[in-house]
């Protein structure tokens, strides 16, 4: 078992998406809530974002937001997160988040969330970024991803040994048994960084 106090869950910030997503979102958060797992996010105050957090807080848990200074400004943060980080930008919000976290769960959402997703992969494949990524394709969200993501393999723009990289949840609570039970990688990976 992989020693876990906090993890980081990306996530959709959007509020016009399906009650599923929405209660995936709410039971990761119970989850970690329960086992005393800090939940770490973008701070923001909508959509699974919020869920998320807000579920965890009503289970005992705590959330520590980490966000830019322009976003507070706008009034896009949640109000009642156990601890607020502020940064100057969003490449410190995420390497913020990495840095605080134990391992990252990727819950569905759009740009930013594929951004946060691909960076944390690139970086793992690269040996720099060695904790638990798990995927939790709610409603099937993923499976257009995952399947690209074995085309590249097969078009040898990754290596098969990529696909240890991350890890693939159907339920929170198998997304939550994934990032305790699943290997640290090693700086070793980085021997197939090159294809």
């Amino acid at each position: 078992m992989n020693d876990i106090h906090s993890v980081a869950v990306y996530c959709a910030s959007s509020t016009k998406i399906q009650a599923c997503y929405y209660e995936a979102a709410r039971e990761l958060g119970r989850g970690l809530g329960r086992r005393g797992i800090t939940l770490v996010n973008g701070a923001g105050n909508m959509g699974l974002m919020q869920a998320s957090a807000d579920a965890c807080l009503e289970a005992g848990g705590e959330v520590v937001g980490v966000i830019p200074t322009f976003m507070v400004e706008q009034d896009w943060h949640h109000r009642e997160l156990t601890r607020l980080i502020e940064t100057p930008d969003m490449e410190s919000r995420k390497q913020t988040i990495n840095d605080i976290s134990d391992a990252a769960i990727v819950l569905p959402g759009g740009c930013g969330t594929l951004d946060e997703l691909f960076e944390i992969v690139t970086l793992k494949q690269l040996g720099v970024y060695l904790k638990p990524i798990v995927i939790l394709n709610t409603n099937g969200y993923y499976d257009h991803l995952l399947r690209h993501l074995e085309h590249s393999m097969e078009e040898n723009f990754m290596r098969p040994e990529h696909r240890d990289i991350w890890c693939v949840a159907r339920t929170a609570e198998e997304a939550i048994e994934l990032v305790l039970t699943t290997p640290l990688f090693d700086e070793s990976v980085r021997r197939f960084a090159k294809i």
